[in-house]
């Protein structure tokens, strides 16, 4: 079966966030797709089996599958092409290639609600908001820099609630700027994550009076996604490079 390696949220090789695509030619059990995820080491493996109206998606990090997963749903649309109307755990999603090379996604909206709990033990530092999203502790800080420089107890995270924690500030350049960070799903953190962004434009859309919105996330390889609100769904849009193709033989 054919797999690939591509570089997601971003136009050029080697940034953004890189998901392994296998495309299924048969039905296969759960534990090899978890067994190959873990092989090929990023933080999200997609696996498309295409056939029919729908063609089915399941996401793997190297330790476990999730729910929803927006750069490596980019990555699988931008091998296979078209418009793609995926069958999820999150439901159906759709998502197109566009003619200018952007990939344009249909996500459900997961707009946090404010807790105020203490999160001192796992970030230090002045907060602004805290609170969750459907998976997520979800944390605005002071400003741009402080998202730059946060350096949060990944032990402690990983210990609270499901391990996952998105922290965001208004940018300079864009209209906010956000980093994940996912030690409850075996990743520490991740580059770019489409799915955090179904949380973070309608909470920064709110707070700006805005329906479209561009945003940074600043990790170390980084990348940019546009964020479009339409109701209770989130419009997320990326570029993708395909880096890597070839063949699994097992």
């Amino acid at each position: 079966m054919r797999f690939y390696v591509v570089d997601a949220f971003t136009d050029q090789a080697f940034a953004g966030n890189a998901a392994g695509v296998v495309v299924l030619e048969r039905a296969v059990e759960d534990g090899w797709m978890q067994q190959v995820a873990a092989e090929m080491k990023h933080s999200e493996t997609a696996f498309v089996r295409p056939g029919g109206e729908t063609t089915e998606l399941r996401w793997f990090t190297p330790t476990t599958e999730v729910d929803l997963c927006g750069h490596a749903t980019i990555a699988a649309t931008q091998v296979l092409g078209g418009t793609q109307t995926y069958d999820t755990r999150s439901g159906i999603l759709t998502c197109a290639k566009q003619g200018d090379g952007w990939i344009r996604m249909d996500f459900p909206a997961d707009e946090p609600r404010e807790t105020g709990e203490d999160v001192g033990h796992i970030l230090a530092g002045d907060t602004t908001y805290v609170g969750r999203a459907k998976e997520n502790l979800f944390v605005e800080l002071p400003d741009e820099e402080s998202v730059r420089k946060a350096e949060p107890d990944l032990a402690q995270l990983k210990n609270t609630w499901t391990g996952r924690l998105i922290i965001t500030a208004r940018g300079t350049e864009y209209d906010f700027v956000s980093r994940f960070f996912g030690p409850g799903v075996g990743v520490d953190e991740d580059p770019v994550t489409g799915s955090a962004h179904c949380a973070l434009a309608p909470y920064w859309g709110r707070k700006l009076g805005k329906t479209n919105l561009t945003a940074a996330q600043v990790s170390q390889r980084g990348g940019v996604v546009g964020t479009e609100l339409d109701n209770d769904r989130v419009h997320l849009s990326g570029r993708a490079v395909t880096v890597v193709s070839g063949e699994l033989h097992v």
